[in-house]
């Protein structure tokens, strides 16, 4: 099989248009998956030393919210039990007070009432030592509430979207011939406008006896919308230009093919722009499908109703003919 077209030529790095090389590289990726179904790369890297990689801000802002309420609970819970430790250091005479409790948990219940202002008066510090750890917990305490309070800030006000893909891609029938395509649709109410969206697909090629990565943008019927209201299925024409002719099922899982999405998008409430990626392998692609309506026509207020319950839903539909293509060599 062989092809001139240089519209179908693989990118690998070195190559002219460099524009067109995601940074992934070709003879290096050997992961079965280069981008997660949740946008996270499988990539891992080593040799920075702990000090150097360390990031706590950027962990605090991208961790889960489960794991950010925990340390700040050991954070406050620890706190509090070191400076409940240095109090009892200063002598059992360095509180006034609450008798009635163990000396360590007197101390422990002192240092929360210090360490965020509560001050209720039934125990007071007594001594030099013990006013001194006072005024340092003081400190201490205002500028953890405020840290912690920038970073629940900063967490809620951080700009992402929240792109819902449809499960899977699909081949389908498309203006006599067939089309890669997935469905698309905003999952919060906010407004996003200006969405574009790239397609690339990687697979696995031999070339000159070398087998190798290759990349390839794929053309799409519509690579951006002005507003996204709706669903949107974005669709890749399987045209004579494109490197998924004359492709079958097979032919790409055995190159062990992954479709690589960006989506772009400017986000009203905070006026800024916002991505969301995910991919697509070979085997979440379904042959001989399209996706079934969204609209709902039993809305009488005048508005356009979508059934989003239908995103994932898919019919029967049949394709074209393959039709026969020329030589790139493939992995099988």
């Amino acid at each position: 099989m062989a092809v001139s077209d240089e519209s179908l030529k693989p990118v690998a790095p070195g190559a002219n248009d460099l524009n067109k090389d995601l940074g992934f590289g070709s003879a290096a990726v050997r992961t079965s998956r280069l981008l997660n179904r949740d946008g996270t790369f499988n990539v891992r890297r080593k040799g920075l030393d702990f000090w150097t990689a360390l990031n706590p801000y950027h962990e605090m802002l991208t961790m889960s919210w489960w794991k950010f309420y925990t340390l700040v609970f050991l954070f406050y819970f620890a706190l509090n039990v070191l400076f409940a430790l240095a109090y009892m250091a200063c002598g059992p005479d360095a509180l006034h007070g609450g008798l009635e409790y163990p000396w360590f948990e007197r101390a422990f219940f002192f240092s929360i009432h210090t360490f965020a202002t509560i001050g209720y008066g039934s125990l007071t510090p007594n001594g030099v030592a013990a006013n001194m750890i006072v005024a340092l917990e003081a400190i201490v305490g205002l500028l953890a509430f405020a840290l912690a309070t920038g970073m629940l800030f900063a967490r809620f006000a951080r700009p992402h979207a929240k792109i819902l893909y449809s499960r899977h891609a699909v081949l389908a029938p498309y203006q006599g011939r067939s089309g890669f395509m997935f469905r698309i649709t905003n999952g919060r109410r906010n407004q996003l406008v200006e969405m574009q969206a790239k397609v690339t697909m990687s697979r696995w090629e031999v070339i000159d006896g070398v087998r190798v990565r290759k990349f390839y943008q794929l053309e799409l019927e519509r690579e951006r919308v002005a507003f996204f209201p709706l669903a949107w299925t974005i669709v890749h024409p399987v045209s004579e230009r494109s490197p998924l002719e004359g492709w079958s099922e097979q032919d790409l899982r055995a190159a062990d093919a992954e479709f690589l999405i960006l989506m772009t998008g400017f986000d009203e409430t905070f006026s800024q722009t916002v991505y969301s990626r995910t991919s697509y392998r070979a085997e979440e692609i379904q042959w001989g499908v399209r996706f079934a309506g969204l609209y709902d026509p039993t809305g009488d207020d005048g508005l356009v109703v979508i059934d989003l319950s239908r995103f994932h839903d898919v019919e029967r539909a049949e394709l074209p003919p393959a039709r026969g293509r020329g030589a790139v060599q493939r992995v099988h």
